[in-house]
C-alpha cells in the first residue's frame, strides 16, 4: 500500500469512524453479552453466574413458554396473511385512475402514523363489550356482541384483526411496485384477450413478486416480535391466551430479575425468525421473478 493509499484509507476510516464506534457500542457489544448472559445466571443487581446451557435446558421443560410460542405463531398465523393480502388489494385499488385518488391514499396511510399506544387505547374503546362502537353497530342489526378482549376465543383474533389497522406502510410499498411495472406487459396481455383476473395472477403478481417477497420478510419479522399492543390492550390475558414471546421475554428481564433466562430466550427468538427468513428465501426460488433473469 502506498502513502497515498494509506492516506485516504485513513481518511475513509475517519469518515465512518461515528458509525463504527456506534455500532461497537450499541450493537456488537450488547450482541456479545447477550449470547454470555444466555449462559449465565444474571439476577441484575448481582454479578453474572456461568451455569453453561441450563438456561435453555430450563427452557425447554418451561410450559409457559411453550405456550407463549404457540401463541405467537397463532398470532401470526391470522395476522401475516390477512395484512399481507388486505394490504395488496388497498395498493391495487389506489393504483387504478379515479378522481382524488391522493385523498384517499392518504386515508389509508395515516393510520400506520399513529403511535402504537395511542391505537391501542383508541382499539380498547371500539372493543369495549358495553360501550364500545363495534358491539353498538351489531346491537343494531340484533346482534349480541361478544366480549372481544375478555373471551380466550375471541382475544387473538381481535388482535389479529386490529393489526391491519397499520397496513399503510405495506401499502405504500405495493403501490410503488405496481408503478413500476412496465405498461407494455398489460397491453400485450391485452392482445392476447386475457381478462382482468388472469391480468393480475399472470402479470401484476409475477411482476411485484419481489416486493411481495420483501413484504413477506418484515412481516415474519414484525409478526414474531409483537409486543406493544397486546402490552397495552390485554396484558396477556385472558388466561394467558395473548401472551405473547416478547412479552414473556420482557417480564423474565425487568419483572423477574432473570437477564439470563431472557437473554437465552432472545437468541432462540432469533434463530426461529433466521429460520423462518430462511424458509422464505429457499421458497422465493419457486416464485419471485426478478426482471432481467
Amino acid at each position: 500500500m502506498t502513502r497515498s493509499e494509506r492516506k485516504n484509507l485513513l481518511k475513509g476510516l475517519a469518515f465512518i469512524s461515528p458509525w463504527l464506534i456506534g455500532f461497537v457500542a450499541f450493537t456488537a457489544i450488547p450482541i456479545g453479552l447477550s449470547a454470555w448472559y444466555s449462559l449465565c445466571d444474571y439476577p441484575l443487581l448481582q454479578a453474572p453466574l456461568y451455569r453453561g446451557l441450563e438456561n435453555y435446558r430450563d427452557l425447554w421443560h418451561d410450559a409457559v413458554f411453550w405456550q407463549v410460542l404457540r401463541n405467537t405463531f397463532y398470532y401470526a398465523s391470522m395476522a401475516l396473511p390477512a395484512a399481507m393480502l388486505v394490504s395488496l388489494g388497498f395498493a391495487l385499488l389506489l393504483n387504478t385512475p379515479l378522481r382524488s385518488q391522493f385523498v384517499f391514499r392518504t386515508i389509508v396511510f395515516l393510520p400506520s402514523l399513529v403511535p402504537a399506544v395511542a391505537s391501542a387505547i383508541l382499539w380498547l374503546w371500539l372493543y369495549n363489550p358495553q360501550h364500545g362502537l363495534l358491539n353498538h353497530l351489531l346491537a343494531c342489526l340484533h346482534i349480541p356482541g361478544p366480549p372481544w378482549l375478555a373471551s380466550k376465543a375471541w382475544a387473538m383474533p381481535s388482535l389479529a384483526f386490529m393489526s391491519l389497522w397499520g397496513v399503510g406502510n405495506t401499502v405504500v410499498i405495493y403501490l410503488a411496485g405496481l408503478q413500476d411495472v412496465p405498461r407494455e406487459v398489460y397491453e400485450a396481455a391485452d392482445l392476447d384477450g386475457a381478462g382482468p383476473w388472469c391480468r393480475l395472477w399472470n402479470v401484476t403478481v409475477p411482476m411485484i413478486s419481489p416486493v411481495i417477497f420483501y413484504n413477506l420478510v418484515m412481516a415474519i419479522i414484525g409478526s414474531m416480535q409483537v409486543f406493544t399492543v397486546p402490552y397495552n390492550m390485554t396484558q396477556g390475558g385472558p388466561q394467558r391466551s395473548t401472551y405473547f414471546f416478547t412479552m414473556y421475554l420482557y417480564d423474565n428481564s425487568f419483572i423477574f430479575s432473570k437477564m439470563g433466562y431472557a437473554s437465552a430466550m432472545a437468541w432462540i427468538q432469533l434463530l426461529i425468525v433466521l429460520g423462518l427468513t430462511a424458509l422464505a428465501f429457499w421458497s422465493s426460488r419457486k416464485w419471485v421473478y426478478y426482471q432481467g433473469k
